[in-house]
């Protein structure tokens, strides 16, 4: 059975112009009879909170083998050295960030059984999410969906390398997920 964890919710904050002042990320636990995955371990800001959920759920950080990281945007991977004994999943365009990395170079790559990572290019050309088969279908979106809103309306991150494309990758993630944890918020259910 797979079980999915939120370590940390994400916070998205702009000012009247749009800017970004604060951002870090929803940080996600996914454990496997086989793995414990953390996708993607968010910023500095959030450690303390990831070492007590960590603590909360009774996993050690010594356990997890694997970092998935949606793309390597700072908000998204300050706490990668966390997990050094973990195998790091990039998609290809992200390897200069991240050396040593396993890069993954499809646009459907089954990381483990019921888990799968899949391109889902917009917010940045190397951009993954996490597809999750356990209880109910969840992805885990990092900036594809970095808010409930951008699934809701239909629109695409307001930071984006090609607004059309990330329309696409949310059609991709709506035709798969019952539960979508987006990049900087609470996992919200794709019906209400």
């Amino acid at each position: 059975m797979i079980q999915l964890d939120i370590l940390a919710v994400g916070y998205l904050e702009r000012d009247e112009d749009g800017n970004i002042l604060k951002a870090d990320s929803t940080s996600v636990l996914v454990r496997t009879p086989k793995h414990t995955i953390v996708v993607d371990p968010s910023t500095k800001y959030m450690k303390p909170f990831l070492k007590t959920s960590f603590q909360q759920i009774g996993v050690f950080v010594r356990d997890v083998d694997i970092v998935v990281l949606t793309h390597t945007h700072e908000d998204h991977i300050e706490n990668l050295d966390m997990f050094p004994k973990a195998k790091v999943y990039v998609h290809s365009g992200a390897e200069k960030e991240i050396p040593g990395a396993i890069i993954v170079d499809k646009d459907e790559y089954d990381l483990c059984e019921g888990v799968k990572l899949v391109y889902t290019p917009g917010h940045c050309p190397e951009e993954i999410s996490v597809f999750v088969d356990a209880d109910r279908h969840y992805v885990i979106a990092g900036d594809t969906i970095p808010l409930e809103d951008n699934f809701f309306k239909n629109i695409p991150p307001r930071l984006n390398t090609d607004p059309e494309l990330a329309l696409q990758s949310i059609k991709k993630i709506r035709d798969y997920a019952d539960v979508i944890i987006p990049g900087h918020g609470f996992p919200f259910m794709t019906e209400q």
